[in-house]
């Protein structure tokens, strides 16, 4: 009988600003040294300091995508983050938590909002149970839950004696190596990898390093001499070669590095200022044969500069792009249009988030998708196209870029929240798989040169720089004749205006099917789905398929031009129920759908929550969906 495989999630929560993030980037990469497949996501409220924020990390023996509702090992040294998921913890699971914590009641966490407070205390009161973190911790040990108390001060103060240090008493930013190390101790990973985990995090500063290493030899060793074995055990496998743990941002930011893209301009707004940000850090490239390279990476005053000056330095033959999120995106509008009317090829990555307005800034939402198909005023051609995990958006920051620069278009390559706050293992990015297309772009000019020429089969000119010798071209936001003087001529303007839009077809017929959408099987209930629900889906489809159910995907990259014609042969007669799943309100790709196809969705999966989906809640719906038992809307909520 094979074993059955590793599937382990850990919880760690704190105030914003706790270092939560570190702790959880050290528990990642300890599983990861060790050979697990990784899948982390943080949440966290929008502001600087204070609010909770929290980091849940699965880790697994076989490839996994997504997270799952279900906490089997939940580390805390604040109340509010035990208030908040204590119900999450699975019956056979654990919380390792801070003992000076246990008489602390909900009045005194002034960062517990009002609507989840009078939750907690509904429930509470039903259990006859204190409104106090041993209330429910009382509740969650009756459930079976295992704890394990321990005094984070005391463990400093006994290290700062222990060291001759004193300073250690009051150092409590190391609760969070602290909670780490416990939690290792706990399910006994070998404490080497911890260490060495710490050496490479804090390599710039190695007199830090060495106080961790300090506080998290001294919490693993308290952890195995004090606390009893669970059965849960992560003590590491055979680690798989070329595979890499990686954050959110890098497959778009290391994409562009080795796609070819030298100029890059932004101004900060989360989620996307993290792309730029590693942008910035690694702008001295080494390109072939040991030649240097660079980005010029520029902060600007605002959204508008940002775009006009990726234009600007597109114009000159550069590849160029920019990254935003959907305020910022809205003021990159009427510049969109500028770049549509003067074909200038840029890549706008849009890393969404929750919307109307602000919104929920910090949290997830797939929230822009229709606003980028129509984004702009009047008619002209772009790209729009979504990425659905971070190994694939490298590889798509690549296409992105050769088809802006192939059709002449503006491309929105259209990533998220939930991928940006991920940290996953994933196969090691491969250089040589990205191929770089500059399309019609010319060294040369000899004769005369006209910009827009109609003179040419697909609708698209040969394109000069700025600079060129013979080159020379006018660009502005009124129509214009072939050399880009300004014309209003009827006749002139049918012409160029037909010329623009015929990228729209040649895109569809050029782009291969397998870059506009892919088949995971097709059965007669059916999803189609977008972007970062990705991971979720394919991990939901696995438990189904557990369970002897099969269900058919299709993800769709290429949203417009849509991939309708393809798109209905893949699905053919033999689809009866159809299924959306998106992160937003009104069902965005649905609406698309039925406006290129006529044909309605019969079920719709969304959650607009602000947090992102896990495989557990979409297996619920789909299973729901298959027994007959659904709503036609089925909206998710799981998430503090």
């Amino acid at each position: 009988m094979a074993a059955e495989s590793t599937d382990f999630t850990w919880l760690i929560g704190g105030p914003q600003g706790s270092g939560v993030e570190s702790g959880a980037n050290i528990f990642s990469q300890v599983c990861a040294k060790m050979g697990y497949q990784i899948f982390g996501k943080r949440e966290f409220y929008s502001n600087i300091k204070g609010e909770h924020s929290y980091f849940a990390v699965r880790v697994s023996d076989i490839k996994i995508h997504s997270n799952v509702n279900e906490v089997n090992l939940m580390v805390s040294f604040d109340a509010e983050t035990i208030f908040r998921h204590f119900d999450e913890v699975s019956s056979t699971g654990s919380i390792i938590y801070d003992s000076d914590l246990n008489d602390i009641d909900t009045g005194r966490v002034r960062t517990l909002d009002n609507p989840f407070k009078e939750r907690l205390h509904k429930f509470l009161e039903s259990k006859n149970k204190p409104f106090t973190i041993s209330g429910v911790l009382e509740i969650a040990n009756e459930k079976g839950v295992k704890l394990f108390p321990v005094s984070f001060k005391k463990l400093l103060e006994d290290l700062a004696d222990k060291s001759n240090n004193p300073k250690l008493r009051g150092l409590v930013r190391m609760y969070n190596v602290i909670g780490v190390s416990l939690s290792l101790g706990l399910i006994q990973m070998p404490s080497e990898s911890l260490l060495d985990s710490i050496d490479s995090i804090f390599s710039k500063k190695p007199l830090i390093a060495e106080i961790n290493k300090q506080a998290a030899r001294h919490s693993y060793l308290h952890a195995t001499q004090n606390f009893d074995n669970i059965d849960q055990t992560l003590k590491g496998i055979s680690k798989q070669s070329d595979t890499i743990l990686v954050q959110g941002h890098y497959g778009t930011s290391i994409g562009k590095m080795v796609c070819g893209c030298r100029f890059q301009s932004y101004y900060p707004i989360t989620p996307a200022s993290d792309e730029s940000v590693y942008l910035e850090s690694n702008e001295i490239l080494q390109v072939h044969d040991d030649r240097p390279g660079s980005t010029a990476v520029i902060q600007t005053e605002d959204e508008i500069s940002a775009i006009g000056m990726v234009i600007g330095a597109a114009l000159t033959g550069t590849r160029s792009s920019t990254s935003t999120s959907g305020p910022g995106f809205a003021l990159m509008a009427e510049a969109l249009g500028w770049a549509g009317i003067n074909e200038v090829p840029i890549v706008i990555t849009l890393y969404q988030r929750s919307g109307p307005s602000t919104g929920l800034p910090t949290r997830h939402g797939q929230d822009d998708l229709l606003f980028a198909v129509f984004a702009g005023h009047g008619d002209f051609p772009k790209i729009v196209y979504a990425s659905g995990d971070i190994e694939e958006s490298f590889y798509d920051t690549g296409n992105c870029f050769n088809y802006a620069d192939v059709y002449q278009v503006p491309v929105i390559h259209m990533m998220d929240k939930f991928l940006s706050s991920s940290v996953v293992t994933c196969e090691k990015f491969d250089p040589n798989k990205v191929s770089i297309d500059r399309g019609k772009l010319l060294d040369k000019i000899e004769g005369e040169y006209k910009r827009f020429s109609l003179d040419n089969d697909d609708g698209v000119s040969p394109r000069s720089r700025l600079g060129l010798d013979n080159g020379i071209f006018w660009s502005t936001g009124d129509e214009s004749d072939e050399s880009g003087h300004i014309s209003e001529d009827p006749q002139v303007r049918i012409k160029m205006m037909d010329k623009r839009m015929s990228r729209l077809e040649l895109i569809s017929e050029k782009i291969p099917e397998n870059q506009q959408l892919k088949s995971y099987g097709i059965h007669k209930h059916t999803i189609i789905s977008w972007g970062s629900t990705k991971g979720p889906i394919l991990d939901a489809l696995f438990m189904l398929k557990k369970e002897g159910f099969d269900v058919g995907f299709v993800q769709i990259k290429l949203i417009h031009p849509f991939p309708a014609d393809y798109l209905k042969h893949l699905l053919g007669d033999n689809v009866e129920i159809l299924i959306d799943i998106e992160a937003n309100h009104s069902g965005q790709l649905g609406k698309i759908f039925k406006q290129n196809l006529s044909r309605e969705i019969d079920y719709y999966i969304l959650k607009y929550t602000g947090r992102g989906m896990t495989s557990t809640e979409i297996f619920d719906s789909l299973k729901k969906i298959i027994e007959n038992k659904a709503q036609k809307r089925e909206v998710l909520s799981h998430g503090a």
